[in-house]
């Protein structure tokens, strides 16, 4: 997928735990998880707000976009 996540990055820049940040922000450590690593097809705004606020960032912090890591095979 050609959206790259960054939490883990803006995790360890504020030297906040998984766990920590999951409690923070209401979500279960497994579904942070999921989201961290990009196994997820989507983000809902209030997560997204909640990440932001705990993190004290942009959702461009978070996320973005790189033409060259797009799965090779086809358009789905």
């Amino acid at each position: 997928m050609a959206i790259v996540t960054n939490i883990d990055v803006m995790m360890a820049r504020r030297k906040m735990s998984l766990k920590e940040l999951a409690e923070r922000i209401g979500m279960s450590n497994t579904n942070l998880s999921l989201l961290k690593n990009g196994r997820v097809h989507g983000v809902r705004y209030n997560t997204l707000e909640a990440l932001c606020r705990e993190l004290d960032c942009q959702p461009g912090d978070l996320f973005e976009y790189r033409k060259d890591v797009e799965e090779a095979g086809g358009a789905d």
